[in-house]
């Protein structure tokens, strides 16, 4: 494992998360309600925040790896899954959204596992669609952590159209990987 700035951000990611999900946990007396939304979303949006970091200075100090490629798609499931949990958990997404997001998560990084495995990565690289349904995610979450009226926005209200969009863009977008990978996986025993 190799230690640089990007892969030191994605572990810090990592870390955020038990303390994202940890300030829900904090006893009334310490935190309220509010209090607890406000720095569940900080938690959050620090964490995202340092996804496009990673990125960016992973090929600014030309420090990208193996490793690295391979650790930040994980990072970046496991807070999303985190959060959508959470959120099922204060019944703020319906449970239904949450196994259709974290279930094409899963299946996805399997069809991308089985494509590396028959020398078909390239075709499993991410499209257009996989960034815009991470990014309707990575706006809906926090909006839905928040839950409060910002600047005369419902955020509970936007977050909940925005994490139904983010759904919709889900099942599409496994719908296009699987289109493209269902050729090469005919040419291959399964």
């Amino acid at each position: 494992m190799q230690i640089n700035i990007p892969n030191l951000l994605t572990w810090a990611r990592i870390a955020l998360i038990p303390v994202f999900v940890g300030v829900f946990y904090l006893p009334d007396a310490w935190a309220s309600a509010l209090e607890k939304n406000v720095l569940a979303t900080v938690f959050f949006v620090a964490a995202a925040v340092t996804d496009w970091f990673d990125g960016y200075l992973a090929r600014k100090l030309g420090q990208t790896s193996a490793f690295g490629a391979f650790l930040d798609p994980v990072a970046d499931k496991l807070m999303v899954a985190a959060a959508l949990i959470m959120l099922v958990e204060l019944d703020r997404v319906d449970v239904l959204i949450a196994i259709i997001i974290i279930g094409r998560e899963i299946a996805i990084s399997a069809l991308r596992e089985w494509m590396a495995r028959i020398g078909q990565s390239s075709s499993m690289t991410v499209a257009y669609l996989g960034k815009l349904k991470t990014t309707a995610q990575m706006i809906a979450i926090p909006m839905l952590l928040l839950e409060i009226e910002l600047f005369g926005l419902d955020m509970y209200l936007l977050g909940s159209v925005l994490i139904y969009i983010a759904a919709a863009l889900t099942l599409w977008s496994m719908g296009y990987y699987l289109r493209r990978a269902l050729p090469k996986l005919s040419n291959h025993s399964l």
